[in-house]
């Protein structure tokens, strides 16, 4: 299967946003907690930002990691660090220290922005790592006085405790800085604009990089080919509600926002009621969410207060719709849900067309910047059309390794006529239109609340408890959540007293809450091929099985 690639327009994503901000210079950007932030005044707050990062000694290659939720400080600092020529490394702000301090180690980040809610654990990073500088926030830092005043005295302010020093700063001081005064010369083939982390196959999440070509690549594709005439410039609405930190929610954001002059209603969390008041109140035409969020929408009591006519062009993304769901979705506002797919490794990939009704578990057409295969996994041979097959994925804009991660680049990335292809460890069947339908996943892949977790991270972590020496993790298809996480242990045989309850609480204080086990189940041994290799997928085949029949072995934490 071939996508033509066509000549790419250079200009970059953030350069872009610059180009809106002086043609639609009152028109607003963002809209956060009902502050309206117009393109003027968010460019110069990112362009002081970026001179106060450049005054520190930041500058063309330092990594910035942001550890903050949705908020207009995240985007301020996405593009202030941007137009320094610096490396943003976005990550989930509900990770542990444990995680983060590994990250930082693993990107050599030496700026961490945060939440003072997570100060707590970016104080440890300061202690274990050569970090050398954190800027810390408050979410509602850049609201007027008397929201905050309102939210202080109502409770609805979380804040955390900040030791601050010289090497900790305030977000708020760095934008009473004087703008940024010069241009920094980027190269957007060769100058990275990110490091993102996906889960890995060895127990430890990958630093995947990119360049600002490979960003403006698929963002150009959503805007030109996908959008095209349905997008308006300066007059459409988009509800950003998916964390910036996933590729899917930033590239969108970009495309349908910052890059059109449009406005984005920027949500910090994904609470229903609130979603659905800022749809009918803003007029919102555009979304993207995932499974999970479409569903707790159509069951939420209250649905038939609010007023969705708006909504038209409605996407979802970070696993496949359920059939039923989008039946739902459609009698209830009307329109279809569009289905979107992509990777950290590989950006955006495929979109739905949109005045195209969505074959059932489609994940769409290939954008025309990604080249796409189905390929039989032990031969790699391209399968006949309309067969199952894993999925590859090339494009010149794409990066095609990991960040010192050798041994992880080979196993994913291979060598197909000359080009590098991506194995995505998704299975596809690809129709007579060039539509691709979704089959399953690799095993060492679930899909949890959107989220893809990789099941050896958190065998990685069950194993450094002292008395486990096998684990097994899989997830347990759940019509809510997507899968639910269950690992398997098999326990030293001296071991005793060691329950459910203490592993996942051992699993708690290192991982992010939805990587956390959901089941934890005792058993003798883990079956294994005859080199040794864990036969995860039989194990995950014999828990769907019991499913089916009614006959789970789940076992609550703490059995």
């Amino acid at each position: 299967m071939q996508t033509a690639i066509d000549p790419l327009d250079t200009e970059l994503t953030f350069t872009r946003f610059d180009r809106m901000s002086e043609t639609y210079p009152e028109r607003p950007a963002v809209i956060y907690l009902g502050e309206r932030f117009s393109y003027r005044r968010l460019r110069e707050l990112s362009e002081r930002f970026a001179g106060a990062l450049l005054d520190m000694g930041l500058g063309k290659g330092n990594r910035v990691m942001l550890y903050i939720a949705n908020s207009v400080q995240w985007v301020i600092a996405f593009l202030g660090v941007q137009k320094i020529g610096a490396v943003i490394v976005p990550v989930a702000p509900i990770y542990t220290s444990h995680e983060v301090v590994y990250m930082i180690k693993d990107a050599e980040v030496d700026t961490v922005i945060c939440a003072d809610t997570n100060f707590c654990y970016v104080k440890q990073a300061l202690i274990e790592t050569g970090l050398k500088r954190v800027i810390v926030t408050n979410l509602t830092d850049l609201l007027p006085p008397w929201k905050r005043y309102l939210g202080v005295l109502f409770d609805r302010i979380p804040t955390g405790k900040v030791d601050f020093d010289d090497k900790v700063y305030r977000f708020k001081a760095l934008l009473k800085h004087p703008p940024l005064d010069k241009k920094i010369e980027i190269n957007p083939w060769k100058d990275l604009s990110y490091i993102l982390y996906t889960g890995g196959t060895t127990g430890f999440p990958k630093g995947v990089p990119g360049t600002h070509i490979g960003m403006t690549s698929y963002v150009n594709d959503v805007t030109e080919d996908v959008a095209d005439t349905h997008l308006s410039e300066d007059g459409d609405t988009y509800i950003a509600i998916n964390p910036l930190f996933h590729i899917m929610a930033l590239g969108l954001f970009m495309a349908v926002g910052l890059n059109r002059g449009n406005a984005t209603l920027l949500m910090p969390v994904p609470h229903v009621d609130a979603i659905l008041e800022t749809i009918g109140r803003y007029r919102v035409r555009w979304m993207l969410g995932v499974p999970a969020l479409y569903r707790m929408i159509l069951e939420n009591d209250r649905l038939d207060r609010y007023n969705l006519s708006s909504l038209t062009y409605c996407y979802c993304g970070g696993d496949v719709l359920p059939e039923e769901v989008k039946e739902r979705w459609r009698l209830r506002c009307g329109t279809p849900i569009y289905q979107v797919y992509g990777s950290t490794e590989v950006g955006h990939v495929t979109y739905s067309k949109i005045g195209v009704e969505p074959s059932p578990r489609a994940i769409g057409f290939p954008l025309k910047s990604r080249e796409c295969r189905v390929v039989d996994p032990e031969t790699l041979k391209p399968v006949e059309r309309g067969d199952s097959g894993e999925l590859l994925v090339t494009s010149p804009y794409m990066q095609k390794t990991y960040f010192n991660k050798p041994e992880e680049t080979r196993k994913t990335y291979i060598e197909i006529d000359g080009k590098t292809w991506c194995r995505m460890g998704d299975f596809v069947r690809e129709l007579d239109t060039g539509e691709l339908i979704y089959v399953e996943r690799s095993a060492d892949i679930i899909k949890h609340k959107a989220y893809r977790v990789s099941a050896s991270e958190v065998e990685a972590v069950l194993q450094d408890h002292p008395t486990v020496i096998g684990a097994c993790v899989v997830g347990i298809p759940d019509p809510r959540v997507g899968e639910r996480i269950k690992a398997i242990v098999v326990l030293k045989e001296d071991a005793r007293g060691v329950g459910g309850a203490e592993l996942t609480t051992f699993c708690r204080e290192r991982l992010a809450p939805y990587k956390v086990p959901s089941y934890i189940e005792f058993r003798d041994m883990l079956p294994k091929s005859k080199v040794g290799k864990l036969l995860r997928r039989e194990v995950r085949d014999d828990e769907v099985r019991r499913i089916s029949k009614g006959k789970t072995s789940f076992k609550a934490k703490g059995a």
